[in-house]
């Protein structure tokens, strides 16, 4: 398993100019044809989301007084709540509202027909299951994996790739401890 801290990834801008984004992970490394791909994204003014046809979108509010997901004839979605996901095609052309200010969320793109991926929040113990790729945030509490695993805080987490899956599990270390646990599938 990788570990991550998302204030130490590098954080670039969007070409609109109303966000940052934090690449967790993208595989296969540097490919322009994602398999998956987990970031972190700072949404800072209301306005269009890029769109990406052939993807399935996983967002999940993270800090923040919430964003508002529009997509006309489609749906009007307020996600208000930490850790409560929010499923999508990447094909849709949709707008976010930060009626609160500015937020941050966990974006997890799966490429329709390769991968599937289902993100949950999580209080107790969790494990990779074997053949399967995916994410876990800490959203609080401390957690770890392995007995000699770093201990993982807020905003930190590990990755790991469907060919790493045998790990151990990811264990709470604090009765406060919630993540999300993101569980990527290959469809083949």
């Amino acid at each position: 398993m990788h570990h991550f801290d998302v204030e130490t990834l590098p954080a670039g801008r969007w070409r609109n100019g109303g966000g940052a984004t934090r690449e967790i992970t993208s595989r296969p490394t540097g490919a322009e044809d994602f398999g998956w791909r987990a970031s972190v994204a700072d949404i800072n003014r209301d306005g269009p989301f890029s769109a990406f046809p052939g993807v399935d979108r996983t967002l999940t509010l993270l800090t923040g007084d919430g964003v508002r997901l529009i997509c006309p004839g489609e749906f009007d979605r307020l996600l208000a709540r930490a850790g409560e996901p929010f499923g999508f095609s990447g094909d849709l052309a949709l707008d976010a509202e930060l009626p609160g200010g500015p937020c941050r969320v966990l974006n997890l793109m799966v490429r329709r027909g390769r991968w599937t991926a289902t993100v949950d929040r999580v209080g107790g113990p969790v494990a990779p299951r074997a053949g399967h790729a995916g994410v876990l945030y800490v959203l609080r509490g401390r957690w770890q994996a392995d007995a000699h695993g770093p201990v993982l805080t807020s905003g930190q987490g590990l990755w790991w790739d469907a060919d790493e899956a045998s790990a151990g599990a990811v264990t709470p270390l604090s009765a406060d401890a919630a993540a999300l646990w993101a569980d990527v599938m290959p469809t083949e």
